[in-house]
């Protein structure tokens, strides 16, 4: 029972990583139009990473691909990415 209950999750984030997707062509064509929203390219580079870090997940889940260095490596540059584009929206207010 517990099995199913994983697919799903990770096919629900499957899902979200598409979302995240989506979001990101949506944010880059706002961007490039306001130039106050230019530490936005920095977040779309995370929605795609978070994108990546989903997929890698569900491999894992599926027993399909399962690599121990890129979940961890991928979640460090999208914290430190996120973190940058923080304090570069800050510095423009």
């Amino acid at each position: 029972m517990i099995g199913y209950i994983e697919g799903i999750l990770k096919i629900a984030n499957l899902f979200l990583s598409v979302v995240a997707g989506l979001i990101a062509i949506s944010l880059f064509r706002a961007s490039t139009k306001k130039t106050y929203l230019k530490p936005w390219y920095l977040l779309i580079i995370v929605l795609v990473l978070f994108a990546v870090q989903e997929v890698l997940g569900a491999l894992r889940a599926f027993q399909i691909y399962e690599t121990s260095y890129l979940t961890h490596l991928i979640p460090t540059f999208i914290l430190g990415l996120l973190i940058w584009t923080l304090v570069l929206q800050i510095n423009i207010k």
